[in-house]
């Protein structure tokens, strides 16, 4: 068996289909890709699953892919997350989005702003304990 094929049928015994998506790519290049997604989608990483897809979903609506938008929401309910947390995302999206326009707009200076951060790093440490 090819190793293209091989990895159609390692696929369908880990999702219990073959998605379209899988066949859309390069023949020669699904192995890699399958490996790498078996590994951070579906495998134990230093970063807990459930946090992987809320970032995930993050990204996704960062992006604006419905596809990574769907796939993301439903890996991170599968993985435990709940109604209340994935608010949570869309609202840091937005929030994190929104400031970067901000600053972008404003023209911020970038080393400015990271010692300005530096010094709420520091009052922040220091009152945190």
């Amino acid at each position: 068996m090819s190793e293209y094929k091989e990895t159609l049928a390692d696929i369908k015994k880990t999702m219990g289909v073959v998605l379209d998506q899988f066949e859309a790519i390069p023949k020669d290049t699904l192995p890699h890709e399958w490996a790498e997604m078996k590994a951070y989608s579906f495998g134990e990483t230093k970063i807990p699953a459930k946090y992987r897809e809320l970032m995930g979903l993050a990204v996704a609506a960062s992006i604006k892919c419905p596809y990574c938008v769907h796939f993301h929401t439903r890996a991170a309910k599968m993985n435990g997350a709940t109604d209340e947390e994935i608010a949570e995302v869309a609202f840091l999206t937005r929030f994190t989005t929104g400031w970067s326009s901000i600053l972008h707009a404003s023209n911020i200076d970038l080393e400015d702003f990271k010692k300005q951060f530096a010094e709420v790093e520091k009052y922040m440490s220091n009152h945190s304990k």
